[in-house]
């Protein structure tokens, strides 16, 4: 054989040796990256979380709340007028808590997702996800190459998880999307077929507000056993309001907002009973925004 046929032969042989060493080298990295959110490592467990959500700007209220035993916090910047500047302090101010940071961001935008990330969130929560576009759009943007698209900048990241962060990172984040809508329960099963997806979130009011049936209504029922069957099925864990911990097959909850649980602890403080939630019965979440504070 010539050597004009040989070293085009050659070349091509490294070209294939280094890809694969490449590729081992990321699963290494994948497999090997020390696993700081405690969240996800009772996700990968399969044991319940449960996290406490903020609507309050104040860091004091954040850092009460992020060390009293819950597994996360599901920090509020859908329905409230929290900033990103907002969510950093409270971030940073309780760096070390137990409790891990997520965020609820507006939509599955680069911009959203991209704040929220570099300011050290360890939890992207991503609301009304209709289409298998808007589940991969929540996963590309959380995620740095090769499994997203999220781009490396500046951020409080590295003083809060180490100066390893960009080799980590990925195996530290949650991708929790929200299914609300009935075009989204329909959908339910290609959504859950989208890679780099922890947990699909079954949102009790808003599966309520957008089909105008109520919990235990046989077609609003139907809804969220569709949404359990999907994500199940796939390994993927199934989230709801802290009101469905009894429910079959959920192990993520969200638990009530600051207000509701200075009531409570209130209460608890002057001898008295809490007052009966505005839930109907046991295992009926309560609707958001209903409750008078």
């Amino acid at each position: 054989m010539s050597a004009k046929r040989i070293i085009p032969i050659i070349v091509i042989s490294l070209a294939f040796f280094w890809i694969a060493i490449g590729k081992a080298q990321m699963t290494q990295q994948k497999t090997s990256a020390p696993l700081y959110n405690t969240a996800k490592q009772k996700l990968k467990d399969g044991k319940p979380l449960v996290g406490a959500t903020v609507f309050s700007p104040d860091p004091n209220m954040y850092c009460a709340m992020a060390n009293s035993g819950y597994d996360f916090m599901w920090i509020e910047m859908q329905h409230s007028p929290l900033t990103f500047e907002d969510a950093a302090r409270m971030i940073w101010a309780c760096r070390g808590s137990s409790a891990m940071p997520f965020i609820r961001v507006p939509d599955a935008t680069e911009s959203d997702i991209q704040k929220a990330t570099d300011i050290g969130a360890l939890g992207i929560i991503v609301p009304t996800v209709d289409t298998v576009e808007k589940a991969q759009a929540a996963v590309k943007w959380a995620k740095y190459p090769p499994e997203g698209r999220r781009s490396q900048g500046n951020g409080q990241y590295g003083a809060l998880y180490g100066a390893d962060y960009r080799q980590t990172a990925n195996n530290n984040m949650v991708v929790v999307i929200m299914i609300e809508t009935p075009i989204g329960v329909e959908n339910a099963e290609k959504i859950a077929s989208v890679p780099g997806i922890d947990v699909i979130f079954a949102a009790s009011t808003d599966l309520g507000n957008f089909s105008g049936h109520k919990q235990g209504d046989k077609e609003y029922e139907a809804m969220v056993a569709k949404i359990h069957d999907a994500t199940l099925e796939r390994g993927i864990r199934l989230g709801g309001p802290q009101a469905w911990k009894d429910r079959s097959g959920f192990t993520f909850f969200q638990a009530p907002g600051e207000t509701t649980l200075i009531q409570l602890g209130a209460q608890v403080n002057l001898g008295r009973l809490p007052a009966p939630s505005s839930a109907a019965k046991p295992g009926v979440a309560a609707t958001e925004g209903s409750e008078s504070h």
